[in-house]
């Protein structure tokens, strides 16, 4: 369970690179891959969140395991 949560903390800090890679490169569709960047960062941290409720509820995550 400590991988899964280390690779989605990793994809989530991987989006923020790339949308700002996106925003510091001069590009006529910088905005949409800006917002399309942040996007899936809000629903990768949103699953992180679940994901990390569920193993909590379910007992696969105990507080201060992590």
């Amino acid at each position: 369970m400590k991988i899964v949560v280390l690779l989605f903390i990793i994809a989530i800090v991987a989006s923020l690179f790339f949308a700002m890679r996106a925003m510091i490169r001069p590009n006529p569709q910088a905005p949409e891959r800006t917002a399309r960047a942040l996007t899936i960062r809000i629903g990768l941290s949103l699953a992180l969140f679940i994901l990390l409720m569920l193993g909590y509820r379910f007992g696969l995550l105990t507080p201060g395991q992590l």
